[in-house]
């Protein structure tokens, strides 16, 4: 993708910074000949340019530093071919590009710096991102790196291993949805995954500052997109696979293939794997490199270890994981779900595989409770009385999820969600959605999510329909409103609730913007919701283990 053709990412608030940050760099690259980049990509060098120094590599004109080399990619609408003068401007030592850029770079004028030319430099730019950076040299000297990949669940995941290594004495690193730590300072974060330019340069930067391990979310996007290209991990993990981006995929089983990628020997040396659906098992029997089997949805024979004796203790619940072998692993989460309890059972078995022993980590997980943790807009407690929830959960099968997880045993209780749907993204899971919280919620508030360049009126209709359709076919008992702009919508369902109710806000989660026709609105749920509670007299939760 050029960088006037960022597929698939989220946009950034008006007057933003770029997709590529030079935060991401290390401090120190040591630089690379031209001619070894050259003799990567298979391509002749003009005379006199083989030692020319690279010492970073950018998507984006705009954050081209002195000593880079730009790739000029095509894009939907323009070529970075266009920007390429901008890039040599601000000091790119080379451009490597694709036939039709070189045309382009050709007719418009010599460039004062080589052309490098390839059939697919989206392909080369992974590699050399990986070769400049030295993100994970061959001595070894780089930390471990765990990826976390599924449709739900990545984001929690990556957060309680990175907890867990903290409990264990680690130094971690973390690249993900919310945010990127190389250390201690939070860089935000616009992709699930950043492009593969930033996530070598953020690798090098982890080591550079001594840290020992991190953990990554990897979406089907950064496959397709190529932004993991280079990278190979230590252990992957997968947490389910549900309908989500069949926009992009077309189909389950695509959504799927390019999933089982990341557990190829090019990108990952072990992997764990999550075999309570079909997806699950049948990854486990495909993988191409060793699998550890989690089963979490009760004992299972086949896996290699099992979640048991599952015990509800406040919000979350103590539960135990027995492997094989006859090992014990007890362990707690704070955060309410039972998918909550699949992610840390997740998260410690992939800690597990890094080489920890069975009894250093229990040890930790004793000592600090690592899964009660903030995961900042994952089922993330706004208050208590009633019990107000901002959750993520923006596709069917994590609606439905947290919905169950809300439900209270106090007799009369309501549940109240507030939800929508994203515009311009897989269409079919609108009236899907719509239909799971008609059977789920007593009352069903639909509004609006990211609408997009999509007629947001349209986008509501669509899961309305499917509210109304099973409400009807199943002689529901719910009550379903339409209600919008969003902040209205959180509003009436804080309004509607007494004390002893639910509120689930769901489908936006950590996010504080949201996008209407190429503007983006200041949006966050977790805001509104406290504000809404507050002017009605509820008490708002100060539990800043559950809270971010």
């Amino acid at each position: 993708m050029s960088e006037q053709n960022q597929a698939a990412s989220t946009p950034a608030p008006s007057g933003g910074p770029a997709a590529g940050t030079t935060g991401f760099r290390p401090a120190f690259v040591a630089a690379v000949p031209l001619g070894t980049i050259a003799e990567e990509l298979g391509v002749a060098l003009p005379a006199g340019s083989w030692n020319a120094g690279v010492t970073g590599i950018s998507l984006n004109s705009r954050t081209v530093e002195p000593g880079d080399l730009y790739m000029a990619l095509p894009g939907a609408s323009r070529h970075g071919a266009d920007f390429a003068r901008q890039a040599v401007d601000a000091g790119a030592v080379a451009v490597v590009t694709d036939d039709a850029g070189a045309r382009q770079l050709a007719m418009s004028g010599d460039l004062a710096v080589p052309v490098l030319v390839v059939g697919t430099p989206r392909t080369a730019v992974g590699p050399l991102a990986a070769l400049i950076y030295r993100s994970q040299p061959a001595d070894g000297a780089f930390p471990t790196l765990l990826g976390v990949t599924g449709t739900n669940g990545k984001t929690t995941t990556t957060y309680f291993i990175n907890s867990l290594l903290r409990a264990l004495g680690k130094t971690p690193g973390l690249i993900g949805t919310i945010e990127i730590l190389a250390g201690a300072e939070p860089i935000p974060s616009l992709l699930t995954t950043p492009e593969s330019t930033d996530v070598h340069a953020l690798l090098a930067l982890m080591r550079e500052r001594g840290l020992e391990a991190a953990s990554m979310e990897v979406s089907s996007h950064a496959v397709s997109f190529h932004r993991v290209d280079g990278v190979v991990f230590d252990v992957v993990g997968f947490t389910n696979l549900t309908q989500d981006h069949l926009d992009l995929h077309g189909s389950m089983e695509e959504y799927f293939r390019t999933k089982a990628e990341l557990f190829t020997a090019g990108r990952a040396r072990q992997a764990v794997v999550t075999v309570d659906d079909a997806w699950g098992r049948q990854l486990a029997a495909e993988a191409g490199i060793p699998v550890t089997t989690l089963a979490t949805n009760g004992p299972d024979a086949i896996a290699d270890w099992a979640v048991a004796a599952v015990a509800a203790r406040g919000l979350g619940a103590d539960f135990e994981l027995r492997s094989r072998d006859g090992r014990v692993i007890r362990l707690h989460t704070g955060l309410p779900g039972d998918f909550n309890v699949a992610n840390a059972a997740l998260a410690a078995i992939m800690v597990l595989a890094t080489g920890v022993e069975a009894d250093t980590l229990q040890a930790a997980l004793d000592e600090h409770d690592p899964f009660t943790v903030a995961v900042p807009g994952r089922m993330q407690l706004i208050s208590n009385a009633p019990a107000s929830v901002v959750d993520f959960a923006h596709n069917p099968d994590a609606l439905a999820r947290a919905l169950e997880a809300v439900r209270s045993p106090e007799p009369g209780s309501k549940v109240i969600v507030v939800f929508g749907a994203t515009g311009q993204r897989d269409q079919g899971k609108r009236p899907t959605m719509g239909a799971i919280a008609a059977r789920l919620a007593d009352v069903v508030i639909v509004s609006d999510d990211d609408p997009h360049d999509e007629d947001a009126a349209a986008i509501r209709a669509d899961v309305l329909a499917g509210a109304y359709a099973a409400r009807d076919a199943e002689k529901l008992g719910c009550e379903i409103l339409e209600a919008y702009p969003r902040d209205a919508a959180i509003r009436q369902a804080v309004d509607t609730a007494t004390a002893r109710d639910t509120i689930l806000v769901a489908g936006r989660g950590h996010e504080v913007w949201q996008e209407v026709k190429g503007v983006n609105l200041a949006l966050d749920d977790r805001v509104e919701l406290r504000a809404a509670l507050a002017a009605k007299g509820f008490s708002v939760s100060t539990d800043h283990r559950i809270e971010s």
